[in-house]
């Protein structure tokens, strides 16, 4: 089983996250975040892996901390529960419709941390959550999971129905490059290697 568990504290956050690459079950998320909650909670379901996320932050400040932890830690997992990626198809890309909004995601678990992030968040807010965090979420994980990470809102008006469409389409774009595909011999580079 491809799975990892780290625990995480500083002086703003105290974190620890649960994957399991092969097992969709369980997914429990709480990090004191509602609407993060509700896009972890998507973000592992539709990329059919358990994550289980425990997160106590500085919400007292607001939930930057809190959301950019949490993201450094899940890609920290990511990455070690890829092991050495033999046999994975290494990329993975998504569409998504979330009602007038369509996400798109495309990624390539590279070893070279990259995002580019290209949404139209009109609102600052969505219940308590700032909508910036969203880029700030994806930078995180990008950069310690070793992924290059394309994110865009092609059109759409809900912010709610934007960012969701995002994790859900991380989520489809996550599950495919993970898989373990029988036909591809060894690492899935020509260098022979994915750092």
């Amino acid at each position: 089983m491809r799975e990892a568990t780290k625990a995480r504290k500083t002086f703003e956050t105290e974190i620890e996250v649960t994957v399991s690459l092969d097992d969709p079950e369980p997914v429990k998320i709480n990090t004191g975040v509602g609407f993060f909650d509700h896009m972890l909670t998507l973000f592992a379901k539709h990329g059919r892996f358990g994550l289980i996320v425990k997160a106590n932050g500085d919400l007292e400040v607001d939930s930057h901390h809190t959301v950019e932890d949490v993201g450094i830690v899940m890609g920290q997992l990511i990455k070690e529960a890829l092991g050495d990626k033999k046999q994975i198809n290494r990329y993975g890309t998504s569409y998504v419709p979330m009602d007038e909004a369509l996400g798109f995601v495309s990624l390539d678990i590279s070893g070279r941390p990259y995002l580019v992030f290209d949404a139209d968040l009109t609102n600052q807010k969505v219940g308590t959550f700032d909508t910036e965090l969203v880029r700030e979420f994806l930078q995180s994980f990008s950069v310690h999971a070793g992924i290059t990470l394309h994110a865009r809102v092609l059109y759409g008006i809900n912010t709610h129905h934007k960012i969701e469409a995002i994790f859900k389409a991380l989520g489809r774009a996550l599950g495919e490059a993970i898989q373990v595909n029988p036909e591809i011999d060894g690492i899935n580079s020509t260098k022979g290697l994915i750092e």
